[in-house]
């Protein structure tokens, strides 16, 4: 089983459609897939179709089982194979104020998901330095962050970093999979610059780039991931791109660490 923490501490740069578009590729794959919404705005479950509910609160702080709180992607319309959702709306922010309260650790998140047996877990964050946010990359694998590629590319990059580098010192193990960039317009000078820069700071760990597509923002307000509303989109076939590589590139890091 592999976690990732998908995570910026910085907003607006495509979490949540990368958590589950991601999510719903890596499905398509073969591969089980949870996807757990550790954002209090509870999105995952609204850009997949379905209802919001307090399953993150439910599970750190109200006891209930994992089992009782994880639930099927498939809506009326859409069967989704081998996905599930961790989903969650505003009471996440609840919970982590009662975990505050009650001295919780970082590995709360951990400990939790530990009794779940799939392929990957995808951890969609929110944009705020939190409790949630430190126990999600210290219970990932893998650390994708996505950046949205515009004059204030790096907001957020580095703290983010920093912290990453502050766990591993302190003995975790989540690593760096990717920056991922997004919002990519070929056109713009402003984007080609912000690619450069990335591609310079992270060198291979500078992914291709997610493009700036409507079409992103229709299947978001549907409620269907891109594979279901444009199928032969160019976003499609970056989210596919994006699947490839992860499913590459995490089973290389494993392989490399063996």
């Amino acid at each position: 089983m592999k976690t990732i923490a998908i995570a910026n501490q910085k907003g607006g740069v495509g979490k949540t459609t990368t958590a589950v578009n991601l999510g719903h590729g890596l499905a398509l794959r073969g591969r089980q897939v949870l996807v757990a919404d550790c954002d209090p705005q509870g999105q995952v479950a609204t850009f997949l179709g379905l209802r919001q509910e307090s399953g993150l609160f439910d599970l750190l702080a109200g006891g209930r089982s994992l089992s009782d709180v994880v639930r099927s992607a498939d809506t009326p319309d859409h069967c989704r194979p081998f996905l599930r959702i961790l989903p969650g709306d505003r009471r996440t922010a609840a919970a982590q104020a009662v975990l505050l309260l009650g001295g919780a650790h970082e590995g709360v998140l951990q400990d939790a998901l530990s009794a779940i047996h799939v392929d990957y877990i995808l951890l969609d964050t929110s944009p705020s330095v939190s409790l949630l946010q430190s126990a999600a990359i210290y219970a990932a694998d893998y650390l994708l962050v996505p950046v949205a590629v515009d004059y204030a590319a790096l907001e957020g990059l580095g703290r983010l970093l920093s912290s990453l580098s502050d766990f591993r010192k302190a003995g975790g193990h989540c690593q760096l999979l990717c920056v991922l960039p997004t919002f990519y317009d070929r056109w713009t000078k402003e984007s080609k610059r912000s690619m450069r820069q990335l591609r310079y700071q992270f060198g291979e760990a500078a992914w291709e780039p997610i493009s700036r597509a409507t079409i992103l923002r229709e299947c978001a307000a549907m409620g269907l991931t891109v594979f279901e509303y444009a199928p032969s989109s160019r976003a499609a076939e970056e989210y596919r791109e994006l699947t490839a590589a992860v499913l590459a590139t995490a089973k290389e890091v494993e392989d490399g660490g063996a």
